[in-house]
């Protein structure tokens, strides 16, 4: 497949097939059905049912980038933009991070480093939403900076025993997998000495701290985790001793395309319902939409939203064809953080009072979205990696 002529680009279908289009249709149905009619209750309860999920890998939404032999789909990175983009547009976004974290961000893990043995034993449970992942690498003194980790595992016989917490996990509260990042070798500041675990609910000294409130992703269940002379058998070791950092850096390519897609799809919402709201609200005599300051501004955030949009699909089906994309994801990953959040604040302005009630839409999303441009990579963290590129 040759990208087209750029007379011919149409970010509306390249790069994408019949068969992504069948997955946006049956995703945006799917939202539409099981998600914001419980999405409010979600976000009351702070987290979502696993029923939902084991519904979501019943229809394939779970699997689409794994192997046809443990169920998945055998798909490539353009389905997970389709799927980021669609969670993103539910206007739930702590319940499109709950899945993507399962499947784009945690799961790779076991799938790039897993042994035959490990991925058989958990990864047809976890494309079937029988079970759920995290990825535990976060501390409280070692977000982006992962050289100042601190959790340690040591070798004792045939296993490994683990200590140190981990700090603002994903799906942490309810997961039943985690894969874990550890120093086993000098504890000092050094990226090789970071190794990866299979940590499962239950290990005895493994513990879920506490569940932590948020300022928004309400319905994503968000933990603090605490390793206590951890003990779990030597062959949950994922991938080589010592190889950690390099699983890690592995998948951030894919998780910040992830999360752009995730932005964009809430941007695309939140547009959607300030233009609806405009074009029906009266006031000084006509509607909103009559105002051309607020028309105007609509019609730049969208220009900008798409041109966004053509970065991420043309730079996402170049990862696809196996191209490292550093540069643009970085681009990419602090472009749209920002976006969203410039977005949200004018679409909640032209709400007015109503867009300020908790009751309403545009202020979930609102919350939602700041966190955009600090988890996964926040924007100053991505701004030094496209510098660096810059100026080589």
């Amino acid at each position: 497949m040759k990208p087209p002529s750029d007379d011919a680009f149409s970010p509306a279908t390249f790069p994408f097939g019949a068969e992504h289009e069948l997955i946006r249709s049956s995703l945006r149905r799917f939202v539409e059905q099981e998600v914001k009619p419980h999405g409010e209750q979600w976000e009351e309860q702070g987290f979502v049912p696993r029923e939902v999920l084991r519904q979501m890998g019943a229809l394939g939404f779970l699997g689409m980038r794994y192997p046809e032999r443990y169920g998945g789909a055998g798909m490539d990175t353009l389905a997970t933009l389709v799927l980021s983009e669609e969670l993103g547009r539910s206007t739930f976004g702590g319940f499109a991070v709950t899945v993507l974290v399962h499947t784009d961000m945690a799961c790779p893990h076991l799938l790039h480093a897993g042994t035959e043995a490990q991925q058989q034993r958990y990864l047809p449970a976890l494309i079937a939403g029988e079970k759920i992942a995290a990825v535990a690498m976060t501390e409280p003194d070692a977000g982006s900076d992962l050289a100042a980790m601190r959790s340690t595992a040591r070798r004792e016989g045939d296993d490994w025993v683990l200590n140190g917490s981990k700090m603002f996990i994903t799906n942490g509260v309810h997961a039943d997998i985690y894969f874990v990042a550890a120093k086993t070798g000098d504890a000092g500041r050094s990226h090789g000495s970071i190794s990866m675990f299979v940590v499962e609910k239950g290990a005895p000294g493994f513990r879920v701290s506490r569940a932590l409130r948020k300022h928004g992703w309400l319905s994503s269940d968000t933990a603090e985790l605490v390793f206590e002379d951890c003990r779990i058998p030597a062959q949950n070791l994922l991938g080589e001793e010592g190889k950690g950092f390099l699983a890690l850096v592995k998948n951030l390519q894919n998780e910040r395309l992830t999360l752009g897609a995730q932005a964009l799809g809430e941007c695309d919402a939140a547009l959607s319902l300030a233009l609806s709201w405009v074009t029906q609200r009266k006031a000084f005599g006509g509607l909103l939409w009559d105002k051309q300051a607020i028309r105007q501004r609509l019609a730049m955030l969208a220009s900008r939203v798409t041109a966004a949009r053509s970065l991420l699909y043309l730079t996402g089906w170049r990862v696809a064809q196996g191209e490292s994309m550093v540069r643009e994801v970085s681009m990419i990953k602090a472009l749209c953080g920002e976006l969203v959040n410039e977005v949200m604040y004018d679409c909640l302005q032209f709400h007015g009072g109503a867009g300020y009630l908790r009751d309403s839409a545009i202020e979930r999303m609102s919350r939602d979205a700041r966190v955009q441009s600090i988890g996964g990579g926040a924007t100053e963290v991505m701004l030094e990696e496209v510098a660096k590129r810059m100026h080589a």
